[in-house]
């Protein structure tokens, strides 16, 4: 509305005016932003997919900022310890944290935590959605999802679900399952996924939950059948694959990224890289490398992202209070 616009250009030129002045340094540091390098802390090791992520849009950024965004892994306590180096960091617009679907598991799955992940990470930005898909090993007698609930009930306690670590996205993804379903599947746990794989491969677990990149290969090979994917659509890396919620109402678990950074970071920096970082997800190029993963784009203000955060906080507090889930 030209109503709104017109003050907003107004104030535009007031605050480039005033920027010079000494008593306005917060307006002068934001309208100059970036003047240096920018990390972005990965809470987790490099090379897996929330690394690429990073990167993809590290890279982007630094191409339309003018300024290197560094990756800068952190890995530990299940991404806690990455996430505490940014909220201790000062908000001014240098230090950034890939937020994953971890951070809103771990605010109820540690007990005492250091920070408050809605408190003190201001959102900036969602990146992409990407889905889990659960596949079977062959000798499992159900080709749909419907087929595998009965195969389950018909053997309580009897079917085996890997999973990553506790309370990670293949963890959780499947103990939602077990919850909206009514089965019972005895969990084994690794200390990542590709172990899990391995096991799976040959047979010695029958279920996993994980991500399209790490499963496709074998699915296309006819080494693991895939069941469902565990986001809301379906796939564009699986088209053919169903979506577990076409049966089972209400479920929904996915991996997904975003981008936030310390509390009290000024606003114009948060909106800023909101705008660069919706730029990219509507880039051609950027698109396809992030389809790649099998992600689709999540865009959006930063309270979007910030509702979506909570959100899934809810979702995932209620399933580990429901599971007894308690961190390895």
């Amino acid at each position: 509305m030209p109503t709104v616009k017109l003050p907003r250009r107004n104030f535009l030129h007031l605050a480039a005016g005033a920027a010079a002045l000494p008593g306005l340094p917060r307006i002068a540091r934001a309208q100059s932003y970036p003047s240096r390098p920018v990390r972005v802390i990965v809470p987790f090791a490099a090379g897996g997919g929330v690394d690429i992520v990073a990167r993809l849009i590290g890279q982007w950024l630094s191409e339309q900022l003018r300024q290197p965004f560094v990756i800068e892994n952190r890995p530990g306590g299940g991404g806690n310890i990455g996430t505490e180096a940014v909220v201790r960091a000062p908000a001014d617009g240098y230090t950034l944290l890939l937020v994953t679907a971890a951070n809103a598991i771990n605010t109820t799955l540690y007990e005492k935590l250091s920070f408050n992940l809605s408190r003190d990470i201001a959102p900036v930005a969602g990146i992409i959605v990407v889905p889990n898909v659960m596949v079977v090993h062959p000798s499992v007698p159900a080709k749909t999802i419907p087929e595998f609930i009965a195969y389950a009930k018909a053997n309580p306690g009897k079917v085996n679900m890997a999973s990553g670590p506790i309370g990670g996205s293949s963890h959780v993804s499947g103990e939602l399952f077990k919850m909206l379903t009514g089965t019972d599947m005895l969990l084994v746990s690794y200390r990542g996924t590709a172990p899990a794989v391995t096991d799976l491969l040959a047979g010695q677990v029958q279920v996993l939950f994980n991500s399209p990149p790490a499963s496709i290969e074998y699915i296309k090979a006819g080494r693991l059948r895939a069941l469902a994917v565990t986001t809301t659509t379906r796939s564009e890396v699986l088209p053919d694959v169903p979506t577990v919620s076409e049966f089972v109402p209400g479920y929904e678990a996915s991996q997904w990224y975003g981008v936030g950074a310390p509390k009290n970071t000024p606003a114009q920096i948060v909106e800023e890289l909101n705008k660069e970082i919706n730029a990219g997800l509507a880039a051609p190029k950027l698109k396809a490398r992030l389809a790649d993963l099998g992600g689709t784009p999540i865009a959006g203000s930063p309270a979007d992202f910030g509702k979506f955060i909570a959100e899934e906080t809810e979702k995932w507090g209620k399933v580990i209070r429901a599971a007894n889930i308690k961190p390895e």
